[in-house]
């Protein structure tokens, strides 16, 4: 029980480090919450700073989600603890302690804890926003579409309720985050991925 607990502590404040914050600061890049969509992540990092900076930030947060799922899962925790401690990365990212609960959106880092929770999964999340993004060059809906697909496909590759109620959730929360880039989609103004600011 209690290393359960640490686990999902743990979980959140790794989460809680924003790739983006402290990759801009080593890089001497401006704060990426003062710039651009003003969004803490690898798309607006992409749009004011360079592809460098921007992929650092990604792998960083996707890390943050990978790490401590395989952590979890190394310990042989039950199917609920691991739920938990993939939701507590994310929400880590999305309302960071370290940061006045100001973050992301959380795309890359729930790409972490899929792809920690099943490599199927996050291989097949990762290719939706690859495949849309190609064809569209959004990110955001590239998100969403993925965001949307991932319970079924917890659903086939994995087959756990726990698991499907998990990816349920995060995807719910990642289209709430998305709310203003819904509102942009819909009335043709969001911006494309290599949109300069």
């Amino acid at each position: 029980m209690i290393l359960n607990t640490l686990l999902v502590i743990s979980a959140y404040l790794l989460g809680s480090i924003s790739s983006a914050i402290v990759v801009c600061r080593i890089m001497g890049l401006p704060d990426p919450r003062t710039e651009g969509s003003k969004n803490p992540g690898a798309t607006n990092v992409l749009r004011f700073g360079s592809k460098k900076a921007a992929g650092l930030t990604l792998a960083g947060d996707a890390l943050k989600g990978l790490i401590p799922v395989l952590i979890a899962k190394a310990y042989g925790v039950d199917a609920e603890t691991l739920a938990l401690v993939a939701v507590a990365a994310f929400i880590g990212h999305l309302y960071p302690v370290f940061f006045g609960f100001k973050g992301g959106k959380g795309v890359a880092t729930a790409l972490g804890v899929f792809l920690g929770l099943s490599l199927p999964v996050g291989l097949a999340l990762a290719g939706t926003w690859m495949l849309i993004a190609y064809i569209t060059k959004i990110s955001s809906l590239s998100a969403l579409i993925a965001a949307s697909l991932s319970p079924l496909y917890i659903a086939f590759m994995m087959d756990d309720s726990v698991f499907i109620v998990m990816a349920v959730f995060i995807s719910a929360v990642l289209i709430y985050r998305h709310r203003s880039n819904i509102r942009h989609l819909l009335s043709g103004k969001e911006g494309k991925i290599s949109d300069k600011n």
